[in-house]
């Protein structure tokens, strides 16, 4: 099942985000809390950082904090609300590397730099849905942050949001192919090379380079270079250069 952002109640995901403006939500009856939301959270990101977000479960996480699963539900409604709170979590921790002076370019590279190491960091944030973003003050100042790395160029508002949204797209899509090479090598205990060598015999028996000379051609070059070292940091350069170029076409344009 596919985790999606803003798949709870609304106006309590708000409330929650933006409890440092409004103040923590009332108490309800019961015992005294022991915990604030903020221990929480970053008790839920720890958790999926290590065992990966299906572990996230409310019952778990009381467990790591060392209360009852019933009372998680005094602090936050359920895990979609919590899954909420966790993406902005990690917004409102992303650094902030000033942008302002430095030409557009080297700003661009800086914003995509930044939320490639994010998405290494805590990889099962790519698994999650975000086409209702809750407005949390984490994801807000991100946005401000990094729409400024566009700002200047001449571009009018609607481009200026989809030139930033293909760079992000185009980060979380190299990182996400990088984090699932790294774990099929980690789960098989096999090396990409390991896997094409095993493979190999009975694909030279099936594979005739005079009927597909195109593919063999191209697939020989490019299968040097997938084993070469740093491979997925060559394919991340080479791919963010050509949409810098893209956008330098639009920008001149």
């Amino acid at each position: 099942m596919v985790e999606r952002t803003g798949a709870g109640d609304p106006g309590r995901t708000l409330q929650l985000l933006w409890r440092h403006k409004l103040g923590e939500p009332s108490a309800q009856r019961g015992p005294r809390k022991s915990l604030s939301i903020d221990q929480i959270v970053d008790a839920a990101i720890a958790l999926a950082d290590s065992d990966g977000l299906a572990a996230v479960t409310m019952r778990r996480l009381a467990d790591s904090l060392g209360v009852s699963a019933m009372s998680m539900y005094t602090y936050v409604p359920g895990k979609a609300e919590l899954l909420d709170l966790m993406l902005d979590r990690l917004f409102q921790r992303m650094p902030r590397v000033p942008l302002e002076g430095l030409p557009w370019r080297e700003r661009v590279t800086l914003v995509a730099a930044q939320n490639r190491e994010l998405y290494r960091e805590h990889p099962w944030a790519m698994r999650v849905s975000t086409n209702r973003l809750p407005l949390g003050p984490g994801l807000i100042a991100k946005f401000e942050h990094e729409v400024g790395a566009f700002l200047g160029l001449g571009l009018d508002d609607v481009h200026l949001e989809k030139a930033l949204t293909l760079v992000l797209d185009f980060v979380q899509a190299t990182t996400r192919t990088e984090v699932e090479a790294q774990a099929a090598q980690r789960d098989s205990a096999t090396t990409d090379e390991q896997w094409w060598r095993a493979n190999e015999t009975l694909l030279a028996e099936v594979f005739d380079p005079a009927e597909y000379p195109n593919t063999f051609r191209v697939s020989e070059s490019a299968g040097a270079e997938r084993l070469a070292a740093q491979n997925a940091d060559h394919n991340y350069e080479f791919g963010l250069q050509r949409i810098l170029d893209g956008l330098a076409a639009l920008i001149e344009g």
